[in-house]
This record gives structure tokens, sequence and C-alpha cells, in this order.
């Protein structure tokens, strides 16, 4: 009886531990890397961190590292600008193909319209981030493009 409680107490702190890593819907996750781009609260205003936590939280297995490698960017991809004010963010899942779930997010920067597509992959960890597209770049290729 010990043996399956020990059992049952380790895959929930499994489930957990995976829960913690991504996100339950694909709009959740893409909600959430704006609201490190507002002008509320000071550790959610500087922009989505490069530190390797957020990266798993966000990010799957192959764009972690990139995320978190020093960068030489001359702007921050999720805002296509090196500052922001941001207007209201629209989230809208615009595609579901075999295991990627396409996410628009259409919002103003400073007067500029901007509009990408988030690439997400659902897992064992939940919603993550496989890459961002833009009308002219993904956030793969700019981030190989720019690191150090």
């Amino acid at each position: 009886m010990r043996e399956l409680a020990g059992i049952a107490a380790l895959l929930t702190g499994l489930w957990l531990a995976a829960a913690e890593a991504g996100f339950r819907t694909p709009e959740s996750l893409v909600r959430n890397v704006y609201a490190h781009y507002g002008d509320g609260a000071p550790e959610l205003s500087k922009g989505l961190p490069r530190d390797a936590a957020t990266a798993r939280h966000f990010f799957d297995a192959p764009l972690r590292k990139a995320w978190s490698a020093p960068q030489v960017e001359p702007y921050d991809f999720l805002v296509q600008s090196p500052s922001w004010q941001l207007g209201p963010v629209t989230i809208a899942v615009v595609r579901r193909q075999y295991d990627k779930t396409y996410v628009a997010a259409n919002f103003d920067n400073r007067g500029r319209k901007v509009a990408l597509n988030f690439v997400l992959v659902d897992g064992p960890e939940g919603w993550l981030i496989t890459d961002i597209e833009s009308a002219h770049d993904s956030l793969r290729m700019f981030l190989e493009q720019f690191r150090k």
C-alpha cells in the first residue's frame, strides 16, 4: 500500500513539474508572452526575459537554447521594435495542422501595426512555442542571425 502511495505521489509531482513548463491553451501562452510588455509591474514591463527558466516555460526544447543564448539583436522580435508601447493585443487560433497550432497575435506598437503568427506545439509539458513568424522572418532565423 505504501509503495502504491509513493508511486502516486511521484507521478503527481512529475505531472505538476510538467504542467509548470507550458500552458494549458494556445491563447494563454501568447497572452502570457505579451504580459511582459506592459506598463504595469516593473518585472513584467521589460520584455520576455532571456533566462533559462523563462525559456523552459515558453519554448520547446530546440528553441530554448537559442532564446537564452547571448544575443546582439537590433530589436525585440516579439514586438518588432527596440522599444514598445503596445495597444490591445488580439489573439486568435487561425489553424490547427497535425501537431502544430498557429495563433495570430495582432497589436499596435507606437502607432505601427504588428502581426505575428505563433507556431505552437502541445506536448507533455503543455503548450510551447516552436517558432514565431513575421511577414519577413521567423524567430528561429532571427536568433540564429544575431547570436554571438
